[in-house]
């Protein structure tokens, strides 16, 4: 399988636990001005763009690309906008993982404002697959892959 080199030629992080129910990744990502609507408040569909990008910092954080015979799909994504986010601020992306199952990953999603206590901005759900692309199939997640994922996200306690 060529599915744990990344683009910079590197093999990922080494391999130790593999990922659980509850682990956690946070990423923070700063809002540009041109995200904002007439209303000043973070455009509706950037919200899955800051779920994207942090998605795809996990993926690359953990050595997987995208290969032409298997990979990660997106299968769902859904949120719930609570508050607007509006410019300046950054905004905390944090993907908690909520079920494994064999060729499904379950992540929560909480959107917060850097340095506001206040509570969440929104909250998502998106599911990935891991897909036999030549055969468009869903194949149960390699141990190895889930152990690079593992060795990106924070151990549930």
């Amino acid at each position: 399988m060529n599915l744990v080199m990344d683009d910079r030629g590197g093999a990922g992080p080494e391999i130790g636990r593999t990922l659980g129910v509850g682990d956690t990744h946070t990423l923070d990502v700063p809002l540009r001005w041109g995200d904002s609507d007439a209303l000043d408040h973070l455009n509706n569909t950037l919200y899955f763009r800051l779920m994207e990008e942090a998605r795809m910092q996990i993926l690359y954080g953990a050595g997987l690309k995208l290969p032409d015979d298997h990979g990660a799909i997106l299968a769902h994504a859904s949120c719930d906008f609570l508050r607007p986010l509006t410019y300046p601020a950054s905004v905390r992306v944090t993907h908690r993982v909520g079920r494994i199952g064999r060729s499904s990953l379950e992540f929560e999603l909480i959107l917060d404002k850097v340095g506001d206590a206040s509570g969440a901005y929104a909250r998502g759900r998106n599911v990935l697959v891991w897909m036999d692309y030549i055969n468009n199939r869903s194949q149960p997640w390699p141990a190895e892959v889930l152990g690079r994922l593992g060795a990106v996200f924070t151990p549930a306690g």
